[in-house]
């Protein structure tokens, strides 16, 4: 929503800017990635509280685990209590308590994260809608497990779906899939979109990151996203 509020920045003199250390399998375009928080690692709950207006009046509030858990918890919490619609990118993995995925409208670990927040074998349909299963067990109002080159797993109460994944070209870099499919679902959310149909725009959004290398640089416009949607 135009809130009419300043972004802040955050900024510390005495680190940098988060960096990644990306290995890229040239055979397959999958990724390997060394993250360094840099200054996000410092983020404070004081920071959270000097930013509440920005969150409180978004459509979503999308957050992930590159800083510390308790600011992601807080400002989790904030955003449902201003009935933002929340999405955790459960990236890089790591343990997240029942109290943090129980403020999440939207949970979207790949395979692996799915893993291991759940214990289980995340390697089919049928081991991704067990893990779903189980992330709603422990609070998640949906669990969005994505599955590479076979498209992602929408789960939900009442509702569980495989949108397969679309194919925009040769897989050239996966490093960007994560954040194209994140911003894609977010976007398509804060337009109204029903789930079913913000998943499938992600998913699109995430097909065409891939044909290109890097990750900001590999993210597609909305005209190349529709078009593959109505290809």
């Amino acid at each position: 929503k135009e809130a009419g509020v300043t972004p802040h920045a955050f900024r510390d003199p005495k680190s940098y800017t988060g960096a990644a250390m990306i290995f890229v399998d040239d055979a397959s375009g999958d990724n390997a990635i060394i993250i360094s928080s840099g200054a996000a690692a410092f983020i404070t709950l004081a920071d959270i509280w000097s930013w509440a207006e920005i969150i409180d009046t978004a459509s979503v509030f999308v957050t992930q685990l590159e800083q510390p858990l308790e600011a992601a918890h807080a400002a989790l919490s904030r955003a449902r209590a201003a009935g933002v619609t929340t999405i955790l990118n459960t990236a890089p993995a790591r343990e997240i308590a029942d109290s943090m995925i129980a403020l999440c409208d939207y949970m979207t670990p790949n395979e692996t994260e799915a893993g291991g927040l759940t214990g289980l074998t995340v390697d089919s349909l049928d081991g991704a809608r067990a893990a779903g299963d189980a992330l709603l067990r422990r609070g998640a109002g949906t669990a969005l497990i994505t599955l590479g080159e076979r498209g992602a797993l929408l789960h939900m109460r009442g509702l569980s779906e495989h949108v397969p994944a679309f194919d925009a070209g040769p897989v050239v870099d996966t490093t960007g899939a994560g954040d194209a499919f994140n911003g894609g679902l977010a976007v398509a959310l804060a337009e109204g979109r029903k789930p079913l149909d913000a998943v499938r725009f992600a998913a699109a959004t995430a097909a065409i990151s891939v044909t290109r290398p890097g990750a900001a640089k590999a993210m597609p416009q909305r005209g190349e996203i529709e078009a593959l949607l109505n290809g």
